[in-house]
């Protein structure tokens, strides 16, 4: 039997979803260190059983109250009910009681608190989502804007002087339980929401959606990020103590070494593009990157990104050379660390995407495949066989993953000759907490062949101190009008950048 939500919990549901989601940064999650105590997991428990269903209850409302029969696709209100459970789930699920000295050390400081303790400087605005973009959905921040920073805080250093009663271990390993099953529930939450969106066109019989829905889904999807680093990151620091890891607090590497992670990325995406179109071997990719370059990241995260966009610069390579061809192009993608960033660039010879279509690029379920594919009938398991591309879902996603800590993605293109992807994923949280002061980027730069034609405040591009402007231009000799025309292009674009940012368009 289905579950399906009484009318009484949609009451309360609509209550919690007028309370604002409150921030949590990734200095407040790796203050936790290696092995956190019984007393501050248990007030970290006690903030996401407050901060949860505020979430989900948002979530719940705008997927009850979306335009146009939206709401109405069945896979939608599969995605609906997934979120009232689990709601439910962590709103009846017991406190202990507990008497009142045990309450008083939860709330009392711990000693080593004092002149030297590390403070949490105010919040920082993230660089890459517009003000008022994304409100709601509780992104990186130390406090919700509204009020100061009280005892309703994700990390709390408590008194551990003396031990914890036994009610406090056991309340932890339980709400660590529900949330596993929570998280479970919701492996399926992006493929089916994309089901969702396929019923909803075939129904209307539309080719793309439009922009409010797009504004839906981008929300959407940040707040499930959010929810989901929440719920991993306490699962993990619960579990913690049964899988030690030197360089993890929970699900955040402090020493995420990328050429690991991008070796691992290349391997999956050529396996993928070998399995799909039943190549002997995929495309080439040469990977440039400092071996000893570690930086403080979520892993999950990175090889997502990764992994879409060398999927999508593999599967133009093929299309555009023809699987007959005995070598293709090698895809190259190079890694440099600069004073303020990380760059990631990915370079392939693709054959690029007409200007008119660059933006339908990040457009849910717009896709360059003749025909989109069936969802396998388990496509709501976590489990189900990835395609190699044909539900517009791989770019989107992975820039919302570059936004979710401050960066972006961004398309270059040539049409006729490679073109490429910036993203930016900033890593200040990060250098801050290492360096004190440094405010370091993470850029990704995934773009289809061309050399760089530098602005004149950038530096050697093989160098770690380059920034991440950057224009591209046909190899070969340039002549007097292809030059002059590139010229033109380049100071147009950042003639527009430049009064966009003046009208704040």
């Amino acid at each position: 039997m289905s579950w399906k939500a009484s009318e009484r919990l949609m009451d309360t549901i609509r209550h919690y979803a007028r309370f604002p989601a409150t921030g949590v940064s990734l200095r407040q999650m790796v203050q936790f260190g290696e092995k956190p105590s019984v007393g501050t997991l248990f007030r970290a428990s006690q903030f996401l059983a407050e901060e949860l269903p505020i979430r989900l209850a948002h979530r719940v409302q705008e997927l009850d109250e979306l335009p146009d029969g939206l709401n109405e696709m069945p896979s939608v209100i599969k995605v609906k009910d997934w979120y009232a459970q689990s709601f439910e789930e962590i709103t009846q699920l017991p406190r202990p009681q507990l008497p009142s000295d045990i309450r008083s050390r939860l709330m009392k400081p711990s000693k080593a608190i004092g002149r030297n303790a590390f403070r949490l400087p105010a919040a920082t605005p993230n660089p890459s989502i517009d003000e008022g973009e994304a409100d709601g959905w509780g992104g990186l921040q130390n406090d919700n804007g509204k009020a100061k920073a009280s005892a309703r805080r994700y990390f709390a250093i408590v008194d551990d002087s003396s031990d914890w009663p036994a009610d406090l271990h056991l309340y932890n390993q339980r709400f660590a339980q529900t949330l596993h099953h929570i998280k479970r529930r919701h492996d399926g939450v992006v493929t089916t929401m994309a089901q969702g969106i396929l019923e909803y066109k075939r129904r209307r019989q539309r080719m793309q959606i439009d922009s409010t829905i797009q504004s839906f889904l981008d929300r959407f999807y940040m707040s499930r990020i959010g929810i989901r680093m929440l719920i991993g990151q306490h699962i993990a620091l619960t579990d913690q103590s049964h899988h030690r890891d030197p360089t993890y607090v929970g699900i955040i590497c402090t020493k995420t070494n990328v050429q690991d992670l991008a070796q691992e990325a290349i391997e999956n995406a050529r396996f993928v593009c070998e399995d799909h179109y039943g190549l002997f071997e995929a495309p080439k990719v040469q990977l440039v990157c400092n071996p000893n370059l570690n930086f403080m990241y979520v892993p999950g995260h990175l090889s997502h990104m990764l992994f879409e966009t060398l999927k999508n610069s593999l599967r133009a390579v093929v299309e555009t050379h023809g699987m007959e061809k005995q070598a293709f192009p090698v895809t190259k993608v190079i890694v440099a660390e600069g004073k303020e960033d990380i760059t990631i660039k990915i370079s392939d010879e693709g054959g690029g995407i007409p200007r008119s279509a660059i933006p339908l690029v990040w457009t849910y379920m717009y896709t360059t495949v003749d025909r989109t594919p069936s969802l396998d009938p388990d496509f709501d398991k976590s489990d189900f066989k990835a395609p190699m591309a044909g539900f517009g879902y791989g770019l989107p996603i992975s820039r919302l993953y570059a936004r979710y800590f401050g960066g972006d993605l961004k398309l270059i293109s040539m049409e006729g000759f490679p073109h490429g992807f910036f993203a930016n994923d900033y890593k200040a949280e990060a250098a801050r907490y290492r360096n004190g002061n440094r405010n370091a980027q993470l850029t990704w730069i995934f773009e289809r062949g061309g050399k760089r034609l530098l602005d004149s405040r950038d530096e050697d591009p093989t160098t770690p101190e380059h920034r991440t402007m950057w224009f591209t231009q046909p190899e070969g000799p340039l002549s007097m009008e292809t030059s002059l025309k590139t010229n033109v292009e380049n100071l147009y674009s950042l003639t527009k950048r430049v009064v966009a940012r003046i009208f704040g368009q």
